[in-house]
Order: structure tokens, then C-alpha cells, then sequence
């Protein structure tokens, strides 16, 4: 068994172990990535509900509170907004909390651009090892030799491998490109969704909560 997985990985010499390498690393980049999408959308819709329900009886400092608490990205989209809650006029804070939630969703498309370079390149590896293994079994026969058909289908059949390996990996990547790709876009929306609910119950606090959290916002930087 170890002999034949040996001989395949020989077919198209280094080409091979390029393709191999291209498939362990998109495997990991789609763990990773399912990793920092897991519960994201539960966790951030959490936190917007926590919020909201504070914003909505004017306490601002206990959401958030529960902002530095939360695990959720999108508790740093609302700490922008809180850390601007009366320094800025409206739309200043709405234009740092947007860049805020721009900035996190740029980040759930982390290491994509991987899976799309080896969704492009694997088959053109695939067939570089493939012409190199063919010219290797035609480099095998003598001039003189009355070549047969069955001589040369075997060879050209292992190098094929090459190619057949790198298409897989290559659709393997697009798959998982595809897939994180809307994912990120789907989670984007919904994110601005919660922001520009976020920004409108900020709008409406009272005077009185938004010089509360002002106050606390200054001592917080004080204290640090």
C-alpha cells in the first residue's frame, strides 16, 4: 500500500506534492474560517438584543458594559459608538461605527483569497505534472523500440493522475470559496442591519443618558 501511494505521488514529481500541499492547505483555511463564523450571527444578534433593551430605558452604561463582555466582533462595532456618544455630532459617529462594521467584515474574509488562488492554479499545476510525466515515459523508450500502444497508455494514464488530482483540489477550493464567501456576505448584512438599529437608539437617548455615558466614557479613559 505505502509502494502505491509512493508511485502516485512519483506520476508528476513535484507537481504532486504542490497539489497535495494546495488541498492541506484549504482544508485548514475552511477550518479556520468555520471556526471565526461559528454562532457568529447567534452571538452578535445576542448582543444586539442586550443593547437594544438598554438603550430602550436609557441605561447606556450597562449596555455597554455588556458590549466589553461579549465575545461577539460585533460588541467593537458598538464600542465605537459608545466611545463617540456624544463627542461627535450624528453623523461622525455613524460614519466610525459603519467603518467599524466594515472593518469586521473585512476580517470574516480573512485568508479567502487563498482558497480562490488554489481554485485557479490547481489544475494548471495538475497539467504541468502531466506533461512532465509523459515526457519522462517518452524519454524511457529507444529510438529503435517498436513502441506499442499498451507501452505508452500506461504511463500516460499514471500521469494523468496529476491532472485528475489537481481538478479535485481546484473544485474542493471553489466549493469552499463560494460557500465562506456568502457566508461573510450574509453575516455582513445582517451586521448592518443590527448597526443601524444600534445608531438609531442612540439617536433617540435622552439628553441626560447620553451625558451619563459621556461622563463615563471620560473616566474610563482617565482611569486607563
Amino acid at each position: 500500500m505505502d509502494s502505491s501511494i509512493w508511485d502516485l505521488m512519483s506520476h508528476g514529481g513535484y507537481a504532486m506534492w504542490f497539489i497535495v500541499a494546495f488541498s492541506v492547505i484549504a482544508l485548514a483555511v475552511a477550518i479556520e474560517r468555520a471556526i471565526a463564523m461559528w454562532q457568529f450571527t447567534t452571538r452578535a444578534k445576542a448582543l444586539a438584543d442586550t443593547v437594544s433593551r438598554c438603550l430602550a430605558r436609557g441605561a447606556a452604561q450597562e449596555g455597554r458594559s455588556a458590549c466589553e463582555r461579549s465575545p461577539s466582533p460585533l460588541a467593537d462595532v458598538y464600542l465605537v459608538g459608545y466611545e463617540r456618544l456624544g463627542r461627535s455630532k450624528t453623523e461622525h459617529l455613524g460614519a466610525a461605527v459603519h467603518r467599524e462594521r466594515q472593518r469586521v467584515g473585512a476580517d470574516l474574509r480573512t485568508r479567502l483569497w487563498m482558497l480562490g488562488t488554489i481554485g485557479a492554479t490547481s489544475p494548471l499545476v495538475g497539467l504541468f505534472g502531466t506533461v512532465i510525466g509523459i515526457m519522462k515515459a517518452m524519454r524511457s523508450f529507444k529510438g529503435d523500440d517498436q513502441v506499442k500502444f499498451g507501452m505508452v497508455s500506461k504511463p500516460i494514464s499514471e500521469a494523468l493522475v496529476v491532472t485528475a488530482a489537481g481538478i479535485l483540489v481546484a473544485v474542493e477550493a471553489v466549493i469552499l470559496y463560494n460557500y465562506f464567501n456568502q457566508r461573510a456576505v450574509r453575516i455582513g448584512q445582517e451586521m448592518k442591519l443590527l448597526t443601524d438599529e444600534f445608531l438609531e437608539l442612540l439617536d433617540e437617548l435622552p439628553p441626560e443618558a447620553r451625558e451619563a455615558a459621556k461622563k463615563e466614557s471620560g473616566d474610563g479613559r482617565q482611569a486607563a
